[in-house]
């Protein structure tokens, strides 16, 4: 007579089961893959942590510029006599009317830097306009009034400070040519700068330089007197 365990009873017996694991698909352990990759590359671009990565994933420039051609030749009479640097701060801020800013519109800090020239036109000066004693020791001038060329922005020291824009502008920036124009500042800066020159005594300077060439000239060929007027054949400044 055998003796069996009532719970050991082939009835009661359950098999094993071990927990079953899934599968990834084959396109997510690629993706995988690549991102721990490119987050490697980028860690590693950062902190400088492979030697050398910058030769690889280093930006190349190539100039496949045409050679420049020449349009024309403009034959110049005036004296540039002076130039002033000038520099200012450009805040153009753009807004639509009913949307908040953060929905449409731009804001730009912009710090333009350039240059305005002041001449004197010698191309204007008839035989009238300057008269010679009989021994030619003595001669006087009448010359126009100095003027101011246009202002020449310098896009080595213009830059912008801060550039705020809207998520349609954003957008926006997206299918365009030419993303984050900054035509506008720029001639809001120009306008700026030609403002500032004429209310400076950029002109005033000109003349006193073009006199003293013209003195300096005139006085190296015998003549001892040199006199120069400004204004009085151009209807004044």
């Amino acid at each position: 007579m055998t003796l069996t365990d009532p719970g050991s009873g082939p009835d009661q017996r359950q098999p094993a089961t071990s927990p079953r694991r899934t599968r990834l698909p084959w396109w997510a352990k690629v993706t995988g893959v690549l991102a721990v990759l490119l987050a490697l590359v980028f860690v590693g671009s950062r902190l400088s942590l492979v030697p050398g990565l910058d030769d690889v994933f280093g930006e190349e420039t190539h100039d496949r510029s045409g050679p420049a051609l020449l349009k024309s030749i403009q034959d110049m009479s005036r004296y540039e006599a002076a130039s002033g640097n000038f520099q200012v701060v450009v805040d153009l801020e753009k807004d639509a009317k009913f949307l908040p800013d953060a929905i449409r519109g731009t804001r730009t800090l912009y710090v333009g830097a350039g240059t305005v020239g002041a001449y004197v036109d010698l191309g204007k000066v008839g035989e009238g306009q300057v008269t010679v004693n009989e021994d030619r020791t003595a001669a006087t001038l009448r010359l126009p009034h100095a003027r101011l060329g246009k202002p020449a922005l310098d896009a080595d020291r213009s830059y912008a400070v801060s550039k705020e824009r809207g998520l349609l502008d954003r957008l926006g920036d997206l299918f365009s040519d030419n993303p984050a124009d900054e035509r506008a500042v720029n001639r809001l800066a120009a306008r700026h700068i030609g403002e500032a020159a004429e209310e400076s005594e950029l002109t005033v300077r000109a003349e006193k330089n073009t006199t003293s060439m013209l003195q300096g000239l005139l006085r190296s060929l015998g003549f001892k007197e040199v006199t120069v007027h400004y204004g009085q054949d151009d209807g004044g400044r």
